[in-house]
């Protein structure tokens, strides 16, 4: 009795466990990227508001004021430049002496298309400041 050749065949096992290391590869890939872009939107929302809360009212502050104040205008402007050197889109809000920044980072997938090909990584971040005393 001769056996059959079986050149060329792919076992349903190799099929199998071909796609589900596809399936991993491509989890790792676009997990990370996403962790990356929530990375970076955060540290751009951050630096933004960063930049926006060094932007003083250098008028109250030579009248002799005991609270140094933000320029609002000044503030949201230097936080949207930041963000828009850097390539992100934002929001900023300007409140008393508190600038909070909203950024949104793309993402786009490369194994993964599943749904959406792209997705934004948002984070929103304000600075600390300390009391004088």
């Amino acid at each position: 009795m001769t056996r059959p050749d079986d050149k060329g065949q792919t076992t349903a096992f190799v099929a199998v466990m071909a796609s589900a290391l596809l399936l991993c590869l491509g989890l790792v890939t676009d997990g990370g990227g996403v962790l990356r872009a929530r990375n970076e939107a955060a540290t751009l929302a951050q630096e933004a508001a960063r930049a926006g809360a060094q932007q003083l009212d250098w008028a109250a502050y030579r009248e002799g004021t005991d609270e140094v104040a933000l320029d609002p205008s000044a503030a949201s402007a230097a936080a949207h430049s930041f963000l828009g050197a850097a390539g992100a889109t934002g929001t900023v809000a300007v409140s008393g002496d508190t600038v909070t920044v909203t950024c949104s980072v793309p993402y786009s997938f490369t194994l993964l298309p599943m749904g959406s090909t792209t997705v934004d990584a948002t984070a929103t971040a304000r600075p600390h400041t300390q009391p004088t005393p």
